[in-house]
């Protein structure tokens, strides 16, 4: 009986390894062995793969490819899920932009504003995933307590790379790798031309930004440089302050330096002030008399894009659009 049963042992063993001799490495019709499942039939879950980290301006976040539950502060970070097709779970619905108005709807939590998060609502919804940007910096600490949060705003000293990289990355997580990289490929030639024409026109510009009656200038490497640094258009002054609220200028020294170009953003408008608009507070006597007044180079941009959102897949584009719209 022993004998007979070493055999038998012996037999099924080599049967199996016949087996898996013939099917290693390859799975039917001689593709990839199946990857490992569950008992539903998808993907098992429990892979180190599955899991990515991230460094980041605020510290490293380890996160779970294809989050299901994402809350979304950053107005960038959210216009480009929407371009990507990825829903999320809550938003910050006060001053979204109003490309972005779906998402005041009902079916979306409202996790607080961009500087105050509810974080009684946030802990409710239990996130997979928590995006933010400068206005929430300070409250990192206390979201990282509730989900894996991840920073993802854009360097002003180094637009371009900062911005690619939380693109890639947002592509990464959710699997959406070749649709990034196809959008960026259509902003770099974007840029470019607009490179190419600023370089050819020799023509310089100033930007400011009109607030409730006041106006500030940004130059290189401010939240506003993208103009300068990134689109290649002469600065009219090269050492303007850089500084969140950019410098404080009067009419008077626009007039002084007398731009080509001048782009205005309307800070007011973006977050829904009572003061008369930015054209009305910018057209004065003063201006007039300069040569972008005078050639019809003063170029409104659209605060959506610029004040409260930016660095977005849509966002990016639109930036840079309007400004070869601008540009003649």
């Amino acid at each position: 009986m022993k004998k007979w049963l070493l055999f038998a042992v012996l037999a099924i063993g080599l049967t199996v390894f016949a087996s898996a001799c013939g099917t290693s490495g390859t799975g039917p019709a001689g593709g990839a062995a199946p990857a490992a499942t569950s008992g539903g039939g998808t993907p098992a879950a429990a892979n180190a793969s599955d899991e990515l980290v991230f460094k980041h301006q605020l510290g490293e976040t380890k996160v779970k490819k294809n989050p299901k539950k994402v809350i979304v502060f950053d107005f960038g970070a959210l216009d480009t899920l929407d371009k990507l097709g990825v829903e999320v779970a809550g938003v910050a619905q006060s001053n979204l932009p109003p490309y972005l108005a779906k998402y005041k709807d009902a079916k979306y939590q409202n996790i607080g504003t961009l500087q105050e998060p509810n974080y009684e609502k946030i802990s409710s919804i239990k996130p997979d995933l928590i995006l933010i940007s400068g206005r929430q910096q300070t409250a990192y600490p206390e979201l990282s307590k509730l989900a894996p949060t991840l920073y993802v705003g854009v360097d002003n000293s180094k637009f371009v790379d900062s911005f690619k990289a939380n693109m890639k990355m947002l592509g990464q997580i959710f699997g959406k790798e070749s649709a990034v990289d196809a959008e960026l490929a259509k902003i770099d030639q974007a840029v470019k031309e607009v490179g190419d024409k600023a370089k050819a026109s020799g023509k310089n510009a100033l930007v400011i930004l009109a607030n409730e009656g006041a106006i500030s200038a940004y130059g290189p490497g401010s939240r506003f440089g993208l103009i300068h640094d990134v689109l290649g258009i002469t600065p009219v002054e090269k050492n303007i302050e850089v500084s969140t609220h950019g410098q404080s200028i009067s009419f008077e020294y626009i007039a002084q330096k007398n731009p080509d170009y001048l782009f205005v953003i309307d800070r007011t408008a973006a977050v829904g002030g009572e003061k008369a608009g930015a054209k009305a507070l910018v057209e004065n006597e003063l201006i007039k008399k300069t040569k972008a007044f005078t050639n019809g180079t003063i170029v409104y941009l659209d605060p959506s894009y610029w004040y409260l959102s930016g660095g977005g897949l849509v966002s990016a584009a639109e930036m840079i659009g309007e400004v070869a719209k601008g540009f003649k």
